[in-house]
């Protein structure tokens, strides 16, 4: 069984996201949680974060998570590409 935590930055930005969009978010997490290797693992200032990318109908979203250990996934952000990798940082 797989350990979800959560940032205060994911929390609210996943707040402020419309109920369809949540349950497709909701979906992404799944996903991630059935093979934690499906994002692209980033290199540089951002190295240990992995960024899973999806859509919905014609926007597209980003989901950041780290693997804390093998049991354990922490979501950094969800968000569309506008500004997602200056305000991971």
């Amino acid at each position: 069984m797989i350990q979800i935590l959560q940032t205060n930055q994911f929390k609210k930005k996943y707040k402020k996201l419309p109920d369809n969009v949540r349950s497709e978010v909701n979906d992404a997490i799944r996903l991630v949680c059935n093979d934690t290797r499906i994002g692209q693992e980033k290199k540089g200032d951002l190295a240990g974060i992995r960024v899973y990318k999806f859509k919905i109908q014609t926007l597209q979203l980003l989901l950041a998570y780290r693997l804390i250990d093998q049991n354990t996934v922490l979501l950094e952000m969800v968000g569309s590409h506008e500004n997602f990798y200056r305000d991971l940082n």
